[in-house]
């Protein structure tokens, strides 16, 4: 999964180079492997455990980053809420509903209904702020959720085998409280608080939130027997995806410049369909492939309209 660019618009490039443009790339490649990981270590261990882990064992790197940089809480409650809930939906709630739902759908869908991830962002902050949007603003949104619906409900059409309605739902439903969290986070930066200690205090607090229900799941499930590439995975969606994989986007950002950066996280569920087919073997259809040029473009024009 990615951050909105309006939770990194505190951000101004100071030295841009080609070092930005392959940092940002190769977190692409990590987000959009998030599909593949979490559908591999879910075929092993109970998915819900599988969320669980996610975020409890990344902040186990987030809580001792954020107190060796010396990182800040937020100072006011109203900041603090604002860190609490950014941090509920992003490391809390979307981890086990996206876990869950790719445990029953394909990689490819949850794939493609990722890349609504900043539509969904632009349209809450959108409604939040009671900005004015444009034709464009208001085309793109139509164009992005109307390729998601030829997705989820046309999966007979031409899709990978494996898809499930009930999963690509809960995986869209997941997407948009992620957003919402996104939202809050921008929020929070706006208000002078770095995008750096709200990733960080945003993963470590939701890892002891998450404590007590590990210890119902480990008690429920018993504990976990799955092979390397299920705990690979789970390492992967830690500390990669929800850690360094932030930490990496934001300095990519501050270095390169946001709006050259930026649209690299279009080759996000580019490179979530390449690795679910390499991967999985997991082929896209015509319809599919129409759906997610679709999506893309949408994408696109929203934010190009809320960039102006």
């Amino acid at each position: 999964m990615s951050p909105s660019t309006s939770v990194a618009s505190s951000h101004r490039s100071t030295q841009p180079g080609l070092a930005p443009v392959l940092v940002a790339l190769a977190v692409m490649v990590v987000w959009g492997g998030t599909p593949i990981f979490s559908k591999i270590a879910a075929a092993q261990i109970d998915p819900l455990l599988v969320g669980i882990l996610r975020t409890v064992i990344a902040g186990c790197v987030a809580l001792p980053l954020a107190l060796v940089m010396r990182l800040p809480l937020p100072a006011d409650a109203r900041s603090r809420k604002l860190l609490a809930f950014s941090g509920f939906a992003a490391f809390v709630a979307f981890p086990l509903m996206f876990t869950v739902g790719q445990a029953m759908t394909s990689a490819l869908h949850g794939a493609l209904i990722l890349a609504t991830l900043p539509v969904f962002t632009s349209l809450f902050g959108t409604l939040i702020e009671r900005r004015r949007v444009s034709k464009t603003w208001i085309v793109g949104c139509v164009v992005a959720l109307a390729g998601e619906a030829v997705v989820i409900v046309w999966r007979h059409a031409g899709t990978a085998t494996g898809s499930n309605l009930r999963g690509d739902m809960i995986i869209l439903l997941s997407s948009a409280v992620c957003a919402l969290g996104y939202v809050a986070g921008a929020r929070l930066t706006q208000g002078g608080y770095a995008s750096l200690p709200t990733t960080l205090w945003g993963v470590a607090l939701s890892s002891v939130a998450l404590l007590p229900l590990l210890g119902w799941s480990l008690v429920r499930t018993g504990v976990p027997h799955g092979g390397p590439g299920a705990w690979g995975s789970i390492l992967v969606l830690a500390i990669l995806t929800s850690v360094f994989g932030y930490v990496a986007w934001y300095w990519a950002l501050a270095h390169g410049g946001i709006s050259r950066i930026a649209s690299i996280q279009f080759t996000q569920p580019l490179f979530g369909i390449a690795l679910a087919a390499i991967v999985l073997g997991e082929r896209p259809a015509a319809t599919t492939a129409i759906a997610a040029v679709g999506i893309l473009a949408g994408a696109a024009l929203v934010l190009r309209a809320g960039s102006r």
